[in-house]
């Protein structure tokens, strides 16, 4: 890279208090405490540009659902890392918002299994495009073509990283 990359937040991370406690040449804790920072900063950008009217973690619900596939309420409180009473709660607003249906399990007609409406997946499908769209417009205004070779370049070893 031929000069560091400005971040895409107002503030920028601050290398030094990421530097503490690392030795001089100890570049993959500095990376490692960047990058913690960094995505934290992202996600809190990603979810504001989300539209209104749910919560993260009915967000996360539908998410899981839309890539998952249908699941009982039992199973999402514990995908979720929720107590079932969450969950219940969780999905009654969802079903009020048109967002989930349920029905029974074909296994255990006790069960009922929710699965994601037209509405939900199409709502899923705008907020990503959005999201999507406000990420590569803040990538293009910020970085030069180089930069945004080089962030490609490195998103593909930290992804490696990360599969390892």
């Amino acid at each position: 890279m031929t000069s560091p990359a400005a971040p895409v937040s107002a503030q920028p991370v601050d290398q030094g208090a990421a530097d503490q406690g690392a030795g001089p040449t100890d570049d993959a804790v500095v990376a490692a405490r960047l990058l913690v920072t960094v995505t934290g900063r992202l996600r809190r950008r990603l979810r504001s540009h989300q539209e209104a009217g749910l919560t993260p973690s009915q967000t996360s619900v539908l998410s899981r659902l839309d890539k998952d596939g249908p699941a009982s309420a039992a199973a999402l409180a514990a995908a979720e890392r929720v107590r079932p009473q969450s969950m219940a709660a969780t999905l009654a607003a969802l079903e009020q918002a048109g967002m989930i249906s349920r029905s029974p399990d074909p296994d255990d007609g006790r069960r009922q299994v929710v699965t994601p409406t037209d509405e939900a997946r199409a709502w899923l499908e705008r907020r990503r495009t959005e999201r999507e769209d406000w990420l590569v417009s803040t990538l293009r205004s910020t970085l030069d073509d180089e930069e945004t070779a080089d962030l490609v370049r490195v998103l593909g070893l930290l992804e490696r990283a990360v599969l390892a």
